[in-house]
């Protein structure tokens, strides 16, 4: 089978990019709607609106429902449909930026999306995670082509919240190890295609911007500024870890944040916090050296990332949760079946306990 590597039409990072958005619009149609989250519907609705006006093209502002789900999906196109719009563009986090992929998929329109965190790796995919109205993974929605343009504004990602920021990081951290187990088991990509060497190299360029970068670039944001190693952390949680997963493949580490959706209590992490945790026991299933789990342990303990399940909000741990877990994790239609090796509920259950034994360890020993 074929290799192939794919990414968004053109990703743009910088300062105040997203008041340049009209005229991106207008490279692609003549009125959109914008999906926005509760925050950018307070904070940039009203200038969006009034530059769209200036420019004389057609704007349609909707707040975001909070999941990435059937209904929200379908209420949506019917605001496109009723209003006549030929662009979608999503502002917010990354369901935002799934919803709107989604939206212009079924609309067959081109979509736009401006991240205002920088805490999944969403944005530049072909790809949507749809969730039941609960917000219980239900499937993914493999789409066509990747967005038109990705928009990240680093005047706006500054002030987001520092834990949005380090949960991006968590869930570029798999971005490798996923990568690799998926080249090393030959399986194939979102794509339909094998890994590319673009593709690993990209992985490992991800990983290394973290180890060199994570700890100052959360202190930077911690202060609500943009210096080199946030513009780094930004692309790595972005781009890299777009690219990376999407032409990489995913493995072990999403399939177990999949799996703990079915936790209720683990509803209040963020997409990266579980995919943190998801890496370290990747690692444990793989029985990765000391070294290696010792380095992603250290990264994860310093930005306060989980790599235990008290440290996801499961208090009580017990074998028929675990289980659980597990089960859905190696469900056929995930990506668990990109190891290069079998995986069994069994030996998954095994593999989270003993993480969590080693996270819980490694907390004491710090």
């Amino acid at each position: 089978m074929e290799k192939i590597i794919q990414a968004p039409g053109r990703y743009i990072q910088g300062a105040g990019e997203l008041q340049k958005l009209p005229a991106y619009v207008a490279t692609f149609g003549k009125g959109a709607l914008a999906v926005l989250s509760g925050t950018m519907m307070r904070t940039q609705n009203d200038n969006l609106k009034a530059g769209f006006e200036a420019a004389g093209l057609k704007y349609v502002s909707e707040p975001f429902g909070g999941e990435c789900c059937n209904a929200e999906i379908d209420r949506l196109r019917k605001v496109v449909q009723d209003e006549g719009l030929d662009v979608i563009v999503g502002i917010g986090g990354g369901k935002v930026c799934d919803t709107a992929k989604a939206v212009a998929h079924y609309e067959k329109l081109p979509v736009i999306v401006a991240p205002s965190i920088a805490s999944t790796d969403a944005p530049c995919s072909a790809l949507s995670v749809v969730y039941t109205e609960d917000g219980v993974f239900e499937a993914y929605l493999v789409l066509p082509k990747n967005p038109e343009m990705v928009i990240m504004d680093t005047d706006i990602i500054k002030r987001a919240p520092a834990r949005l920021f380090v949960a991006g990081m968590g869930d570029a951290l798999a971005t490798y190890f996923e990568a690799q187990a998926t080249y090393d088991s030959r399986s194939t990509v979102m794509s339909g295609g094998h890994v590319t060497n673009s593709a690993i190299s990209l992985a490992r360029l991800c990983f290394d911007i973290l180890m060199a970068d994570g700890f100052k670039a959360k202190l930077a944001i911690e202060n609500h500024v943009c210096t080199a190693a946030v513009e780094n952390v930004i692309e790595a949680n972005t781009f890299l870890s777009g690219v990376g997963f999407e032409s990489g493949g995913l493995a072990a580490a999403h399939a177990i944040h999949n799996g703990f959706t079915a936790l209720p209590e683990t509803h209040e992490m963020y997409h990266g916090e579980k995919v943190a945790f998801g890496t370290l026991v990747q690692l444990v299933l793989e029985n990765r050296s000391e070294d290696e789990l010792d380095e992603v342990l250290d990264f994860c303990t310093t930005l306060g990332l989980p790599v235990n399940l008290e440290g996801l909000g499961v208090k009580e741990v017990n074998e028929e949760k675990i289980m659980e877990v597990a089960k859905l994790a190696c469900a056929p239609e995930d990506t668990m079946g990109n190891m290069p090796f079998e995986v069994t509920p069994e030996s998954l259950a095994a593999a989270i306990i003993a993480a969590d034994a080693l996270g819980t360890y490694y907390l004491k020993e710090d």
